[in-house]
């Protein structure tokens, strides 16, 4: 194996890792929108309720995080507190067993999420 070949397999090599950290570092806002997206999708009442709960957890951590992180932006925390009051409709509505409302609540938290993610 030439000094080419050994170089350029350590370059691979290093982008996969940098790829993976990027992965890695969801944030907690980016972790309740895939929670919120897995309630909106699943199947059955249960699987909604579980994935929106964690969703909450998360959005709720997100909140938490932003006075740390040196941010406020009153449009981006309105769309996450109508996000979690979805999520809180999707549970309710999980736990009665009316699974299509509680998707439907689910995908609206995803929507304000995804809208709070695009305020910069």
């Amino acid at each position: 194996m030439n000094m080419k070949n050994i170089t350029l397999l350590a370059s691979l090599f290093i982008m996969a890792i940098i790829s993976f950290s990027a992965i890695a570092e969801d944030t907690p806002l980016d972790q309740a929108i895939q929670h919120a997206n897995a309630a909106a999708t699943s199947s059955d009442s249960k699987a909604v309720v579980q994935h929106a709960t964690e969703a909450i957890m998360q959005a709720t951590a997100a909140i938490k995080m932003k006075p740390i992180a040196g941010r406020y932006d009153k449009n981006e925390d309105n769309h996450i507190s109508e996000g979690l009051k979805c999520l809180d409709d999707a549970v309710k509505e999980g736990n009665a067993g009316h699974t299509d409302a509680a998707k439907k609540a689910a995908s609206d938290a995803v929507n304000h999420f995804k809208r709070a993610t695009n305020i910069k």
